[in-house]
């Protein structure tokens, strides 16, 4: 099988894809900050995955893995020397000087490029029918850095599994939450979407050697003909993510979802419909109740709610992305609207806050 040359900006969350992807003998570059480059470079990726039925968790350090992990400035890549590059940074961090230079190379390469963030970017969002992509603008920091995609060249993966840097551990350690799928969309390009197959195949083929037991190990990548699937995660967004987000602070997750679960059930049916008027198959969403089992398990306040409160002056607005997008179909949802409204005033508060420093 093919040994594919992958490029992932940002190390955090794009340090779990990469060491699933070293399993099937890959060669991974990941671009990030100096401090990362300097810690991934030498000690490798650490990554702690809970397994179901093992006490233990499982610890995948990058430099046992078959393939080969490095790390790197954005000035010190070439993005046409890749067969893939992933999108693992936060929205906001796109337009930053190096990364904004770096990812308008990426679109001009025409390189598949499979994007692991929560907010699709706009060029994913053009391979939806039916929608005004200039109304939907205002939910992203800053829409010009996405000009150059081709909308057929760019997928998105939804990011389900959930995972966190612990504050107390060095930068290259990354602690598995939530072990659920990648799940990607299809590209318009046989020959891209066979290499996001056979990357599939990689992933469900890895036995891993427990202390002498070879287990399977879970976070798959999972590859769908659906643009709709990847979707399946505003619905979790808006009932669980964003609604950690409170007037003065934050919350958990499972406190946002079960705190009052008929609010929580009502959003998250309401994104669901919507994106069945997008065009979505009811089947290729998930159930609430499905997602509602799966937040008790989410005892900390989600990245969005977590930034806000580290003073962050902008932060991923898929909740903002939502919102627009059902006005266009002439929908909305109280809870939803009081969500935007009160993140649009945390970041306000935010931004003054820096402003005056």
């Amino acid at each position: 099988m093919p040994a594919y040359n992958i490029l992932i900006l940002g190390a955090s969350y794009g340090s779990l894809l990469a060491t699933k992807l070293l399993f099937g003998g890959h060669k991974i570059t990941m671009v990030c900050l100096p401090v990362e480059v300097e810690a991934f470079n030498s000690e490798g990726a650490h990554v702690r995955l809970p397994v179901r039925g093992r006490k233990e968790q499982v610890l995948l350090d990058s430099r046992k893995l078959p393939g080969k992990l490095s790390a790197a400035g954005p000035g010190d890549v070439k993005p046409s020397d890749f067969d893939l590059v992933a999108l693992a940074m936060q929205e906001p961090q796109y337009r930053s000087p190096g990364v904004r230079e770096l990812l308008d190379a990426v679109a001009k390469s025409r390189v598949t490029c499979m994007s692991i963030m929560n907010m699709p970017p706009l060029p994913y969002v053009k391979r939806i029918p039916g929608l005004n992509y200039d109304l939907l603008k205002p939910a992203y920091t800053d829409p010009s850095v996405w000009d150059s995609f081709d909308p057929e060249r760019l997928t998105l993966c939804s990011p389900d599994p959930q995972a966190i840097r612990p504050p107390e551990e060095k930068v290259n350690v990354l602690q598995v939450t939530l072990p659920t799928n990648f799940k990607v969309a299809k590209l318009k390009d046989d020959k891209a979407t066979g290499m996001l197959r056979q990357l599939e195949k990689d992933i469900d083929a890895v036995r891993f050697d427990a202390g002498g037991e070879k287990i399977e190990l879970p976070v798959k990548l999972r590859v769908y003909d659906s643009l709709f699937v990847p979707l399946a995660k505003w619905a979790m967004l808006l009932s669980g993510n964003y609604r950690c987000v409170t007037k003065d602070g934050m919350r958990t997750a499972q406190e946002a979802v079960h705190s009052d679960i008929e609010t929580s059930r009502s959003v998250y049916n309401f994104v669901n419909d919507l994106c069945v008027k997008l065009g979505a198959n009811p089947d290729d969403l998930v159930p609430f109740e499905k997602y509602a089992a799966a937040a008790q398990s989410l005892t900390r306040p989600a990245s969005a709610a977590r930034a806000l409160n580290n003073g962050l002056p902008n932060i991923e607005r898929a909740d903002k992305l939502v919102q627009l997008i059902a006005k266009q179909k002439g929908l909305s949802h109280p809870v939803i609207d009081a969500g935007v409204a009160l993140v649009d005033a945390r970041l306000d508060a935010n931004r003054k806050k820096a402003a005056a420093a």
